[in-house]
């Protein structure tokens, strides 16, 4: 297992080095620059967009409300907790900034996904609407470039099982089992049993389900959140001003905390930024392909606030209760980090919050990502290899809830990078079809050149 996992850190290093780094963030400002901020300036409207759309007679399958919903299933969750915990541990507080910068430029990149994901999308044989990157790639890069679509089909299909699947498990069984003394394997025959019954109503079932959790969940954790750093307001200050100095130079050694250069800032806050949000990695889109909608513009719009509730929200809390708790230097790391930082707030009480809020963030993260990984295979192998990945997905489950979290992680991070890379690629080359697109529809809303 040692030399597996040292094998698998090499490759980790690898492909999440300087020329990873460089791709993510080059082509998200390439594209933020190209529609001219956009994504930031038409937040609002985006919001206004969102609320619209929580009914819709469009072409579809969910309304694009739920479509929303469902990806962010799929992006809210253990990296919102135990990730930002694993950044700020490795990188230190600097690696928070890093996770902003990510995320805004972010926004744009996952803009531009949901974009060509609903300019591209087909209709499949049992009259459901299908897209993401594979189909984009395909339908708008011509047959010479479909190689490029059946890679990222596999990388994603693969790496469903350890980003959504035994990674969400796993942290869900580990801090069950600190909080509630429930064994591991209880905790994956339970969420076996309860995803099973969920994905026998396929993605309809899964936007109503979503639809309903995440908002739930992601405001109870706000509010948490929120009443820690009320509780720790006279530490916010200095707190940003680690964040900021830290993201520029060095962090010292301190209490438990062994320090981290720069460049681990850098790595940890990008890595686990993209792991949150998922930016980048061309899984969102797929779920915005299923939206009941006639304007990839708009829903376009609405796919971009996942990235800044995720990650300029949601992950800004945890990292600042983190710092502000001054629980980072403790030497504990991921989930246990951040339970720690909110026990120190709220004493008998924090802890089982964090719990709490990661076992059912987990949980529809595992849904939001069953329905990726069907997309996938569907593309290789037609509707019925639906069926078989479903049987595999429920369980792998318990297998990831009873598996070693570290190499766990690691499988993690590195197939997250290597379903990325097809991605980024084709958003690049896409680009000129997004900023088109993007003008035509601002100038016939309003009769001039957008922002």
């Amino acid at each position: 297992m040692e030399g597996l996992s040292n094998f698998i850190t090499m490759i980790n290093g690898w492909v999440w080095g300087p020329p990873m780094l460089v791709l993510i963030l080059g082509v998200g400002l390439f594209l933020s620059l190209g529609l001219r901020l956009m994504p930031i300036l038409r937040l609002g409207t985006g919001f206004r967009l969102l609320w619209q759309g929580r009914q819709s007679t469009d072409e579809g399958e969910i309304p694009p409300f739920q479509a929303l919903m469902t990806a962010l299933s799929a992006t809210v969750g253990t990296g919102n907790i135990a990730g930002v915990a694993t950044a700020v541990f490795l990188g230190g507080p600097g690696a928070l900034f890093w996770m902003w910068l990510t995320a805004l430029v972010g926004m744009a990149t996952k803009y531009s996904e949901a974009v060509l994901a609903v300019n591209f999308r087909e209709v499949d044989e049992r009259g459901d609407h299908v897209g993401g990157p594979m189909y984009y790639i395909r339908n708008g890069l011509g047959s010479k470039w479909a190689w490029l679509g059946f890679l990222f089909a596999i990388f994603a299909s693969v790496a469903a099982f350890g980003i959504g699947n035994t990674v969400q498990s796993n942290s869900v069984a580990d801090v069950l089992q600190t909080n509630f003394a429930l064994p591991h394997w209880a905790t994956g025959v339970i969420l076996m049993v309860l995803v099973g019954l969920v994905l026998i109503g396929g993605i309809r079932r899964i936007g109503q389900v979503a639809s309903s959790l995440v908002p739930l969940m992601a405001i109870s954790y706000l509010v948490a959140g929120l009443v820690v750093l009320a509780i720790n307001s006279p530490e916010i200050p200095s707190a940003l001003g680690f964040v900021f100095s830290n993201a520029f130079s060095d962090t010292a050694a301190q209490g438990g905390f062994a320090g981290a250069a720069v460049w681990a800032a850098i790595q940890f806050g990008v890595a686990r930024g993209v792991f949150s949000n998922e930016a980048g990695l061309g899984s969102a889109p797929i779920a915005h392909a299923a939206a009941q909608t006639n304007s990839p513009i708009k829903q376009g719009m609405v796919a971009m606030l996942g990235t800044f509730i995720d990650t300029i929200v949601i992950c800004t809390i945890t990292g600042l209760v983190i710092i502000t708790s001054g629980a980072w230097t403790s030497g504990e790391s991921g989930a246990a980090l951040t339970s720690m930082a909110f026990a120190n707030a709220l004493p008998g009480v924090g802890n089982y919050l964090v719990a709490i809020a990661l076992a059912i963030f987990a949980f529809t993260t595992i849904l939001g990502w069953s329905f990726y990984g069907e997309r996938c295979v569907e593309f290789l192998f037609g509707v019925k290899a639906i069926w078989p990945y479903r049987i595999l997905w429920i369980i792998a489950i318990p297998v990831g809830a009873t598996s070693n979290l570290g190499i766990v992680w690691l499988i993690a991070d590195t197939l997250n990078a290597m379903m990325a890379l097809p991605n980024l690629v084709a958003l690049a080359l896409l680009s000129p079809i997004v900023f088109k697109l993007t003008r035509t529809h601002f100038e016939q809303a309003t009769g001039k050149r957008a922002p």
